[in-house]
């Protein structure tokens, strides 16, 4: 029997699914439009058919991301997506967020983003349209299938964003045609991805993995139509545009790691960080391995391999992170939701076309018979890109792991401690990076002077010694080989680099982008090497004992301190102390005052206040904390809480008042045989014992003639002399026994009468008390990162080589148009 339910609103979901299937259909028309417009060039209405095709596509994509973000934005828990990712409470910024929380809103922005790129390609490929729309827009179509939601022969295509939220769950209450009144609110956004960061962190990280199609495409359409030689210069700025965006999307996920996060420090080497970051390094070899076919034809097929294998990784990565096979290994990925075995045909088929197509053309394939010249840029360029791809191979070996496990029944276990296996791998392949990076500035294309190479070479060594031996010596990295070498080939890199850029000053700018994002990038490295090698933990505790019950579930309690509220303690330089909090729900912001001490004249030289919080979090273990960080120029005060008060507080809080028995507040009691006239001590004053009323009278309940019912007149006198009287009962009625308590609320008293004893002429009496108010406590971590900010400052440095570098190749581009014409 159908079940007729009130107050569901029907139509959005409808607009939006239909438009869900449209955009497939479109998908797929203009992917087939643009293959036969490539396969048949004279045959203009193909072109055509496929742009409309597009447009409708992207129109689509517009149509069903305004309706979901309407559907969260109202609050229509009535569809599952909407209950399952937001909540009433949400301000604006992070209603968007949920957005792109779930699977479903990812795979939206995924496809919003390559219709924008595409719309952009349809005015700037020219001859290159067809055969570059048609892969992507094969793109287009797998990622539009992931939001089908439709069965075909009994296997589901797809999970919709507008699957209704009684056919998503099967429970009891869908029977009730009034559901909608049963449920008040959604699950609302995973509060610790309620940040700024997972306002800009998605969208930037998922413009990178859009655009890394676009190279990908130019690759492909180049091997598909025989244009070899034409495709780099086209190809070179959205190469440099993907590795920009990626780029900057990777460093925003360690900026939010680093601020938000509880891992104290902004990379782990967690699964899902590693797979976003093999197709940057891949297409970073691919970018330097295309300018030197530009500059020298050296290198075709590598640059064309290399272009083509990113984007495929970066499919990868998508199953990696949606399929749930890292449900166990990252805390990042996602649950499966059904779509791994699309996201593996996806994967095949791109990777069947990258392997075909070079298959296909191979003999073809532009190729020189000279022999690079040792002395040439473009031969350490290839041997660069080759180290790059022999440490994703490493870094997706080792994320794979649960993969090949899967796949032949192993057992293989991942690394206990990634991030020291991780670095002692990485650590030599960024060694062997820097130090290309730097002396091939000193090379040119085809053939350098080996004097003039060697004269300049040397000369920066020397200087990069000298300037590394001081950074050694100031940050005290005298024991770890490994981060000295780093240091002294990132400074070298740099000193390199400088020398370009000064040729760029004399008018040569032509190479400044290049020079100001390896300086960059350089940068970058110190300021993670240095952190990460000089990275302090200034909460000691030497005791390493934490004053309260379960401290061993702290981590590493000798790395972290106890505060009561306003008792400060001394931490290495600085005063601390706990002032207070506030609760904002789910989190409780601590108060954590920083002072330090002038020791002469005991003034304060400088004070701030950091407000971690946390929030008490069940299904993730317990207590979460999210550090508050002070910066200053040469190092950061990174402030973590790792246990509260309000911990405890909280879970009391939350127990069902259906279990509370009503002593919950009370210490265990004490119990007392007295007789009248006894005077009997409590903490903070005495009570005697005065009389019996034998007459007790018990508010609606009738006393029987056989029943009894005895009252204990008991007077209270505090330590500060005020008295209070309370009579507790004491009722024999039908044969049972019962009492009936009374409490002296203001000195936190609970007093039951339980017993007559007339053999031993006593009275028994049941004493609780509260137990004395508990100041509020902390237990944080602090930890100082020294230079962190040659980290982010490099970051910034590197996006604007990037951006000098993308105009140069479109400028470029733009030159060689004119030529042609």
């Amino acid at each position: 029997m159908d079940v007729n339910y009130v107050g569901e609103n029907l139509l959005p979901g409808k607009i939006g699914q239909f438009f869900v299937i449209l955009s497939f259909g479109a998908a797929l028309l203009s992917f087939i439009s643009y293959f036969f417009a490539t396969r048949e060039p004279h045959l203009k209405s193909w072109k055509k058919l496929g742009r409309i095709g597009f447009w409708l596509n992207a129109f689509s994509i517009v149509v069903i991301a305004s309706t979901l973000f309407y559907i969260i934005y109202n609050h229509l828990f009535e569809y599952h997506y909407a209950w399952a990712h937001s909540s009433r409470s949400l301000p604006t910024h992070f209603i968007i967020s949920c957005f792109w929380e779930g699977q479903e809103g990812s795979f939206l922005l995924w496809m919003f983003w390559q219709a924008v790129l595409g719309s952009i390609l349809l005015f700037t490929a020219k001859s290159w349209e067809s055969p570059v729309m048609t892969f992507v827009m094969l793109c287009q179509i797998f990622l539009a299938s992931m939001l089908l939601g439709v069965e075909i022969f009994g296997s589901r295509i797809g999970s919709s964003p507008f699957i209704l939220l009684r056919d998503a769950l099967n429970i009891p209450i869908f029977s009730n045609p009034n559901y909608l009144s049963m449920i008040p609110d959604g699950s609302g956004l995973n509060a610790l991805l309620q940040n700024y960061w997972m306002v800009i962190h998605p969208p930037t990280l998922f413009l990178g993995f859009a655009s890394m199609v676009v190279p990908f495409a130019y690759a492909a359409a180049a091997l598909w139509t025989k244009r070899y030689k034409e495709w780099i210069t086209p190809g070179l700025p959205w190469a440099l545009f993907a590795v920009m965006i990626l780029g900057a999307g990777i460093i925003m996920g360690s900026f939010w790691a680093y601020e938000a996060l509880n891992f104290g420090g902004f990379w782990a080497w967690d699964p899902v960080e590693n797979v976003s970051i093999i197709p940057w390094l891949t297409l970073i070899a691919a970018v330097h391995v295309m300018v030197a076919y530009k500059n020298s034809g050296q290198g075709f097929f590598t640059a064309t391999f290399l272009a083509l294998i990113s984007f495929v990784l970066v499919i990868y990565a998508s199953y990696l992170t949606r399929s749930g096979i890292l449900g166990e290994t990252s805390v990042h990925s996602f649950v499966s939701s059904g779509l791994s075995g699309q996201l593996i045909v996806f994967n095949l088929l791109f990777l069947a076309i990258m392997v075909g197509l070079l298959i296909w053309r191979y003999k073809e394939l532009p190729s020189t018979k000279k022999e690079e010249d040792i002395y040439s840029r473009e031969f350490w360029l290839f041997i660069g890109a080759l180290v790059l791809t022999v440490s994703c191979v490493q870094m997706i070996a080792t994320s794979s792991i649960p993969v090949f496990n899967a796949l032949f029944g192993t057992k293989v276990a991942p690394p206990i401690d990634p991030i020291p296996h991780y670095n002692k791998w990485q650590g030599a392949f960024a060694v062997v990076v820097m130090l290309l990076t730097a002396f091939t500035q000193f090379l040119k294309y085809k053939r350098t002077d080996a004097k003039k190479f060697w004269a300049s070479t040397i000369a920066s060594l020397i200087i990069a010694v000298v300037i590394t031996a001081l950074v050694v010596y100031f940050t005290k990295i005298y024991t770890n080989v490994m981060f000295i070498l780093l240091a002294f080939t990132a400074i070298f890199c740099i000193l390199a680099n400088i020398r370009i850029l000064g040729d760029a000053l004399k008018g040569k700018w032509r190479l400044a982008g290049s020079a100001v994002s390896h300086i960059g990038f350089a940068m970058l490295l110190i300021g993670a090497l240095i952190a990460a090698a000089t990275n302090e933990v200034i909460s000691q505790n030497s005791s390493g004992y934490i004053q309260i019950a379960g401290f061993d579930k702290v981590e590493n309690p000798g790395e972290n301190l106890f505060l009561t509220i306003d008792e400060p303690i001394q931490m290495g330089d600085y005063r601390i102390t706990y002032i207070g909090d506030s609760i904002v729900p789910p989190n409780v912001y601590y108060k954590i005052q920083y002072e330090k001490i002038d020791e002469e004249t005991g003034k304060v030289k400088e004070s701030f206040v950091l407000k971690p919080f946390a929030q008490n979090n069940p299904q993730m273990g317990g207590l979460i904390g999210t550090p508050d960080t002070r910066h200053y120029l040469t190092h950061d005060i990174y402030t973590l809480i790792t246990s509260a008060q309000s911990d405890t507080q909280m879970q009391a809080a939350n127990t069902p008042q259906e279990e509370k028995t009503g002593y919950e507040d009370y210490d265990e009691p004490a119990t007392y045989q007295v007789s009248l006239g006894d005077t009997l001590r409590y903490r903070n004053g005495f009570y005697i014992i005065e009389d019996v009323n034998q007459d007790a009278k018990i508010n609606n309940i009738p006393k029987g003639p056989n029943d009894i019912s005895v009252g204990l007149k008991i007077r209270v006198v505090a330590a500060d002399g005020r008295e209070h009287t309370v009579e507790p009962i004491f009722l024999i009625k039908d044969g049972n026994t019962f009492d009936f308590n009374k409490d002296v609320t203001e000195q936190g008293l609970r007093f039951r009468f339980t017993n007559i004893l007339p053999k031993e002429d006593k009275l028994e009496i049941m004493l609780y008390q509260k137990p004395l108010p508990e100041k509020k406590w902390i237990v944080f971590k602090a930890i100082k990162f020294p230079y962190i900010n040659f980290f982010w400052a490099g970051t910034i440095v590197m996006t604007i080589g990037f951006i000098m570098a993308i105009y140069r190749r479109w400028k470029d581009g733009k030159q060689a148009k004119q030529k042609t014409v």
